[in-house]
């Protein structure tokens, strides 16, 4: 089996990616992630994926690269992570109510035949009706600074919600699974 490589420093994607039981190896792409003037959140995404693939093909050539980018969105504005507590805050009681989608992209790239398979996954998160305690008591315990939309629905953010839409719950996470592995499977890398 060629050598897989996931283009990440995520430890969320790694995870997940665990969940497979492939072996694998970690490397970071550092791509400048700027959005493009008037991209679209899903463009953006994908352009991100297949950038932060090619980045870590050209120091492996003959791998195959598993890339992915993600976004939050609320009125078709991106949502980034909020990085403090008062940022948290506003994109949380913005959110109160309402429907924010996630644009999750994934590329895998085959250096071997330089074939990319490329997917852009939306993920629909509809938030409860939340006051400030509420969202006070969640962020005291979980702080999720370093998450887009102020949540980790892999813990308690689950209790923020109202339902969620989407075929693959690991997109919401970072990394579609089920998408992943079918495209994996078109190199001819089993899971099963």
């Amino acid at each position: 089996m060629p050598r897989l490589i996931l283009g990440s420093s995520s430890p969320f994607r790694r995870e997940l990616l665990e969940k497979l039981d492939l072996s694998f190896e970690c490397d970071s792409p550092d791509i400048d992630e700027t959005p493009l003037k008037n991209e679209k959140p899903e463009d953006m995404v994908a352009r991100l994926a297949k950038a932060k693939a090619m980045a870590i093909a050209e120091r492996n050539p003959q791998s195959i690269i598993i890339a992915s980018d993600q976004c939050a969105t609320l009125d078709g504005e991106i949502i980034g992570k909020p990085g403090d507590h008062e940022n948290a805050v506003a994109q949380l009681q913005k959110a109160s109510g309402r429907c924010v989608t996630f644009y999750t992209s994934l590329c895998v790239y085959n250096g071997q035949n330089e074939v990319s398979e490329e997917i852009v996954e939306p993920f629909y998160v509809y938030f409860r009706e939340l006051n400030d305690q509420q969202i006070e008591n969640y962020l005291q315990k979980e702080q999720p600074y370093n998450c887009a939309g102020s949540f980790k629905s892999e813990g308690l953010g689950i209790s923020l919600f109202d339902r969620l839409e989407g075929s693959d719950p690991n997109t919401l996470i970072g990394l579609p699974l089920i998408q992943l592995i079918r495209m994996l499977e078109k190199f001819h890398i089993k899971v099963i």
